[in-house]
């Protein structure tokens, strides 16, 4: 007897994931593919969306071979936050994408600072709405019919609706969540609103796998394409945490804090906002940050084989007095949101392990400052801790958090956030059949 199956793809900063699981939400098989390196320059961060797809394409292949596909009956796919490319009619690209991290339209950022009220998650040089203004300054939107989000654009080279976002991707195009529109206050920023995208929540379903696709990849014709979400909100769906003062720390290449709230807060001049945390049962918020340190300033130093090498040497039990503040390069987001704040790295032991555990603490201060200033702004502080990231599996930084932090550090039901678009792609299916 078959048993039907869901398909949650990620597309993060160094490869692409994917996930199934079925209909009890057992995860049944995975696959990953690597992603070559975004471009990076001077505040730039560009990437072609055609390396996307390419990996889209081998992961969702390699999957197959690992599950019958022909018991598949959705896909979702999430993506990095606020990367933002420009499509012409049909959905091709203009050009490479503006990653997460590019920080170039700095004039930009000040514009939407003056113009826009605080609760907006589309602030500093990196939002998806200097992006575009970027873009439109540079007279690059003439031709261009759609301004998508990664996550949108591989959804609708799936099969999904061109010209679609979900909500929790829409926040840093000025999305405004809680009143569920696109707010006026965009018109006094001449932002071109043909070009943004229709708004849906997320595990919405926009379409069906393309025919072309089904036969290539064995997989059923009726196949959904599910709208997913940002790859952290994924993240967080894949822990188990659904509670209010339940937090989640993502140890990726950048830091991300999220706890979940009954209510939404923010705080622009530091980097926090908040986005919709739609489940089951209840429309709760997840307030939060990003901070650009993480494991990207550590692969500066260490291989990952080092970094395994030398954790046995740390001592978690004894802190340093070393007052790093770890940044891959100059500008921070969040707890402080300064474009200009300089990495603080030196002095550096002559031990390694001495400087890697330098480097871990001052991570855990970042992210314990983090959450206390969440909850000033009316956050709950986190009553328990999930980690997710590939730092979640080095266990003396687990300690060394632990200790600092003081709230229990729970194992999360997955770290895979594409498990997590693998349960909106379930989400997806169950909505549709109870409207049915």
């Amino acid at each position: 007897m078959s048993r039907p199956l869901y398909i949650g793809i990620d597309l993060g900063t160094s490869g692409c994931r994917a996930v199934a699981i079925d209909e009890t939400t057992r995860q049944r098989a995975s696959a990953e593919v690597p992603l070559p390196a975004a471009q990076r320059a001077d505040g730039r961060c560009e990437q072609a969306p055609a390396l996307w797809w390419q990996a889209v394409c081998a992961v969702l292949s390699a999957l197959r071979r690992e599950i019958p596909a022909q018991d598949v009956r959705a896909i979702a796919v999430d993506g990095t936050s606020a990367s933002l490319l420009l499509t012409d009619q049909r959905g091709e690209p203009l050009g490479p994408a503006l990653m997460y991290n590019d920080a170039r339209a700095t004039s930009q950022a000040a514009r939407i600072a003056a113009l826009a009220p605080p609760t907006t998650a589309a602030q500093g040089p990196s939002s998806a709405l200097a992006k575009l203004l970027w873009l439109r300054d540079a007279g690059l939107t003439r031709g261009a019919a759609h301004a998508l989000h990664q996550a949108d654009w591989i959804a609708h080279r799936l099969g999904g609706r061109l010209g679609v976002s979900d909500t929790n991707n829409a926040l840093k195009l000025g999305y405004d969540a809680q009143e569920d529109r696109w707010p006026v206050w965009l018109d006094a920023l001449d932002v071109p609103r043909a070009l943004l995208p229709e708004v849906v929540p997320p595990g919405t379903p926009i379409g069906r796998l393309r025919p072309d696709l089904a036969h290539t990849l064995g997989l059923p014709a009726q196949t959904r394409i599910v709208a997913s979400t940002t790859d952290s909100t994924a993240a967080l769906l894949a822990t188990g945490a659904s509670r209010p003062g339940e937090g989640v720390t993502c140890l990726g290449s950048t830091l991300v804090l999220k706890v979940v709230s009954e209510r939404p807060v923010f705080d622009a001049a530091r980097g926090v906002y908040s986005q919709p945390l739609f489940l089951d049962d209840a429309r709760l918020w997840l307030a939060g940050g990003a901070s650009n340190s993480g494991g990207a300033v550590l692969r500066q130093f260490f291989s990952d084989a080092q970094m395994r090498a030398l954790t046995p040497r740390l001592r978690p039990a004894r802190r340093l007095c070393l007052e790093y503040y770890p940044l891959p390069a100059p500008g921070e987001r969040f707890p402080i949101n300064d474009p200009e704040l300089a990495p603080r790295l030196s002095p550096r032991p002559h031990d390694d392990a001495r400087f890697f555990q330098g480097l871990l603490e001052a991570m855990a201060r970042i992210e314990q400052r983090g959450y206390r200033l969440l909850h000033t702004l009316g956050a709950p502080y986190p009553v328990n801790l999930r980690s997710t990231g590939g730092g979640a599996q080095n266990p003396a930084w687990q300690t060394i958090r632990g200790n600092l932090l003081k709230v229990p550090m729970l194992p999360p039901r997955s770290a895979d956030a594409a498990y997590g678009s693998a349960l909106l792609a379930r989400r997806g299916i169950r909505l549709r059949d109870e409207t049915r």
